[in-house]
Protein backbone atom coordinates (compact mmCIF):
# COMPACT_ATOMS: atom_id res chain seq x y z
CA UNK A 1 0.00 0.00 0.00
CA UNK A 2 1.19 3.52 -0.79
CA UNK A 3 2.43 5.57 2.15
CA UNK A 4 0.08 8.49 1.52
CA UNK A 5 -2.94 6.20 1.35
CA UNK A 6 -1.94 4.41 4.57
CA UNK A 7 -1.62 7.70 6.44
CA UNK A 8 -5.13 8.67 5.30
CA UNK A 9 -6.83 5.28 5.84
CA UNK A 10 -5.27 4.87 9.30
CA UNK A 11 -6.39 8.44 10.10
CA UNK A 12 -2.93 9.56 11.18
CA UNK A 13 -3.37 12.44 8.74
CA UNK A 14 -6.81 13.71 7.81
CA UNK A 15 -6.58 13.88 4.02
CA UNK A 16 -4.50 12.15 1.38
CA UNK A 17 -3.38 15.46 -0.11
CA UNK A 18 -2.05 16.50 3.31
CA UNK A 19 -0.18 13.17 3.50
CA UNK A 20 1.28 13.74 0.01
CA UNK A 21 2.42 17.25 0.94
CA UNK A 22 4.04 16.01 4.18
CA UNK A 23 5.93 13.29 2.29
CA UNK A 24 7.06 15.69 -0.43
CA UNK A 25 8.28 18.16 2.21
CA UNK A 26 10.45 15.44 3.79
CA UNK A 27 8.43 15.19 7.01
CA UNK A 28 7.84 11.43 6.80
CA UNK A 29 10.51 8.74 7.24
CA UNK A 30 10.11 5.01 6.61
CA UNK A 31 12.68 2.77 8.28
CA UNK A 32 14.92 5.78 8.92
CA UNK A 33 14.91 7.12 5.34
CA UNK A 34 12.93 10.02 3.92
CA UNK A 35 9.97 8.65 1.95
CA UNK A 36 7.98 9.84 -1.04
CA UNK A 37 4.14 9.53 -1.16
CA UNK A 38 4.32 6.47 -3.44
CA UNK A 39 6.61 4.48 -1.12
CA UNK A 40 5.21 0.95 -0.73
CA UNK A 41 4.66 0.01 2.91
CA UNK A 42 4.92 -3.50 4.32
CA UNK A 43 3.77 -4.89 7.64
CA UNK A 44 6.52 -4.23 10.18
CA UNK A 45 7.80 -0.99 8.63
CA UNK A 46 8.73 1.77 11.07
CA UNK A 47 7.26 5.16 10.11
CA UNK A 48 8.04 8.54 11.68
CA UNK A 49 5.86 11.58 10.94
CA UNK A 50 7.35 14.94 11.96
CA UNK A 51 4.79 17.54 13.07
CA UNK A 52 5.41 21.17 14.02
CA UNK A 53 5.17 20.29 17.72
CA UNK A 54 7.00 16.96 17.68
CA UNK A 55 7.01 13.59 16.00
CA UNK A 56 5.02 10.35 15.97
CA UNK A 57 6.79 7.03 15.40
CA UNK A 58 4.74 3.90 14.75
CA UNK A 59 5.04 0.35 13.38
CA UNK A 60 2.70 -0.83 10.63
CA UNK A 61 0.64 -3.79 11.91
CA UNK A 62 -1.92 -4.24 9.14
CA UNK A 63 -2.60 -3.04 5.59
CA UNK A 64 -6.23 -2.62 4.50
CA UNK A 65 -7.74 -0.56 1.70
CA UNK A 66 -10.48 0.80 3.96
CA UNK A 67 -11.42 0.49 7.62
CA UNK A 68 -14.07 1.88 9.92
CA UNK A 69 -13.12 4.79 12.15
CA UNK A 70 -12.95 2.69 15.33
CA UNK A 71 -10.75 0.05 13.64
CA UNK A 72 -8.21 2.53 12.21
CA UNK A 73 -5.99 2.46 15.31
CA UNK A 74 -5.52 -1.32 14.87
CA UNK A 75 -3.49 -0.67 11.70
CA UNK A 76 -0.47 0.62 13.63
CA UNK A 77 1.32 0.41 16.98
CA UNK A 78 2.67 3.65 18.45
CA UNK A 79 6.35 3.32 19.37
CA UNK A 80 7.21 6.88 20.40
CA UNK A 81 5.26 10.10 20.61
CA UNK A 82 7.10 13.38 21.15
Amino acid sequence: MRLDKFLKVSRILKRRTVAQEACTAGKVDVNGRSAKPGCQLKVGDLVCVHFAGGALTFRVKMLKESVKKDEASEMYEIINEL
